[in-house]
């Protein structure tokens, strides 16, 4: 890993993953639980890092290249006109943004909801399952889903990411 913040990051949630689950085992018990939860929260990071720089990549078209800002913040809604770009790039954008908008809506309930809580309202997994009721597990296994669902019925509609 090549960023120090973000491994110190991991190594302090899997800390507070074994202290809140695992807190009452025995001492001799402590180090191997820790290793594997650490591994699977190495997992988990690279697998977000993968899905975000795969929705960044396709939200960036909508950003100038000069500009450093989060690509979800620069799409506007309909009600307010988009200073920036020519009427086809905006025309363009809107056409787009609709054509995600009815995927999204296409999704199952469950994977929708996930989707739009891990991607759009930025939850980490922990609090995704939390508000879902479910499992981080089952979490995981919604998003994956939506993002392939996603990835490939723009695909389809000739949209590459």
């Amino acid at each position: 890993m090549h960023d120090e913040d973000a491994a110190l990051d991991i190594v302090q949630d899997a800390m507070m993953k074994l202290a809140e689950k695992y807190g009452d085992k025995p001492v001799e018990e402590l180090p191997m639980l820790f290793q594997r939860i650490l591994q699977s929260t190495i997992c988990d990071y690279y697998r977000r890092q993968k899905v975000r720089s795969t929705w960044t990549t396709l939200l960036s078209s909508f950003s100038r290249d000069d500009d450093d800002s989060d690509p979800l913040e620069t799409l506007q809604s309909d009600d307010a006109p988009n200073p920036l770009g020519t009427p086809a790039s905006q025309l363009e954008q809107s056409q787009l943004l609709d054509i995600i908008e009815k995927e999204v809506e296409k999704l199952p309930p469950r994977q929708r909801e996930a989707f739009l809580m891990r991607y759009w309202e930025e939850l980490d997994i922990a609090e995704t399952a939390a508000a879902m009721g479910c499992t981080e597990g089952s979490v995981k296994t919604h998003c994956s889903r939506a993002t392939h669902t996603l990835a490939h019925a723009l695909k389809a509609k000739g949209i590459e990411l």
